[in-house]
């Protein structure tokens, strides 16, 4: 590869993973079974980023692997809907072409694991979406470093990757205990929870004890937080993640350990929340599983909402969705569900987008800091809240 035997494309990508292998110190590189890339939204990438992609392609280069994208930066079909404006859209559609003409799937999601990609526990991928790597690092148990675009587009086209980090079983190992005196009920819950973690461990691997029961959607909550706040690509939950066999009370002795409560929790709401007016209602930050949609339809049945909803998914599960009338039940009630985008990546300004109301720690950091006032609370209330 190096050599130029297999192209141009080839010898690039293997370039920059030896490079970083040489910074991390990897002992060598090694295959991996599949690829997700992050920096597909044309806000995030710039022109720069656009003709890298298409410089890519044209040196002919092809994925090895199974390699799925992350959220664009609008509905691939409906951006018109949106309020985007048009030659975000063009520029968008080209980054689009790009990455397909590589050999990537426009899946367009930050939860692959609900459309079918979902690694093998212990087998090494090479994932770039914050929420994504904590979900397949901790609960599939496979394993990933939290790579850049650049350095998973590498991996793809290679099927290559240095050997270093959490690819290792000894960095896998937990950092901090994480005590949590907290009835944990909802995903909001549980994304105020990693936010709090975040804040607290930084890039640590935290361990959590007194967390019992929790579903797929809470667990997509709390490691899109986790990584929002302090970077935090693995987590392990004593009795349901799948790799704490390995640490018993033994290893983990010695360990810092931090207590979390129902008030702390309360506390990190109010601390990332604003005073809003008349808010969008934005949902599906990481984006909405078949689940969350139906409960979300459930609570809208029959009513009409009085300020504007938007809620995200994959086009996979928003298939699911219409099949099983959860789509029709909300816009009925005048709510809208997008596919291919979400708040963190789409150009809300833009859009004309100034102030939102959201279930999600990690939608509420990001708008905040784009400057959009931001209202934080479980779903259920806000839907209530703003529906007749």
């Amino acid at each position: 590869m190096l050599g130029g035997e297999y192209g141009p494309a080839v010898a690039k990508s293997i370039e920059l993973l030896v490079a970083v292998g040489k910074i991390f110190e990897a002992e060598r590189l090694i295959p991996i079974e599949s690829a997700h890339v992050s920096g597909v939204s044309y806000k995030n990438l710039g022109d720069a980023g656009l003709e890298f992609l298409e410089e890519q392609a044209d040196l002919g280069a092809k994925v090895r692997v199974k390699t799925t994208l992350n959220p664009a930066g609008m509905d691939l079909d409906r951006w018109m809907d949106l309020g985007v404006p048009e030659d975000f859209a063009v520029k968008q559609m080209r980054v689009i072409k790009a990455f397909k003409n590589i050999g990537i799937e426009a899946t367009c999601t930050c939860t692959p694991y609900l459309i079918g990609h979902v690694p093998r526990f212990g087998s090494q991928i090479a994932w770039a979406e914050s929420s994504a790597i904590a979900y397949s690092n901790s609960v599939i148990g496979a394993r990933t470093n939290r790579e850049s675009g650049p350095t998973t587009i590498a991996s793809a086209i290679t099927g290559r990757t240095p050997l270093c980090g959490y690819r290792l079983d000894e960095n896998r190992a937990p950092q901090k205990i994480v005590i949590v005196n907290a009835k944990l009920k909802t995903p909001f819950e549980y994304s105020a929870l990693g936010y709090l973690v975040g804040e607290k461990v930084g890039s640590a691997v935290p361990y959590f004890k007194g967390i019992f029961h929790p579903d797929l959607e809470s667990l997509k909550a709390l490691g899109a937080a986790l990584a929002t706040s302090g970077g935090i690509a693995l987590y392990h939950i004593e009795g349901i993640t799948p790799e704490t066999l390995k640490f018993d009370d033994e290893k983990l002795k010695g360990l810092d350990k931090i207590g979390v409560d129902e008030k702390d929790l309360r506390e990190a709401s109010i601390r990332l929340s604003s005073e809003v007016k008349d808010p969008i209602i934005c949902l599906g930050c990481p984006h909405c599983s078949l689940k969350e949609l139906k409960h979300y339809a459930k609570i809208l049945k029959d009513k009409r909402l009085r300020r504007r909803l938007i809620a995200f998914t994959s086009r996979g599960v928003y298939d699911q969705a219409e099949k099983e009338g959860c789509i029709k039940d909300i816009e009925h009630a005048g709510g809208r569900v997008f596919r291919d985008t979400c708040m963190v990546v789409a150009p809300l300004k833009e859009m004309g987008w100034r102030e939102i109301s959201t279930n999600s720690f990690k939608a509420a950091h990001y708008a905040s800091s784009m400057g959009i006032a931001t209202y934080l609370s479980a779903a259920e209330h806000v839907l209530r809240e703003a529906s007749a």
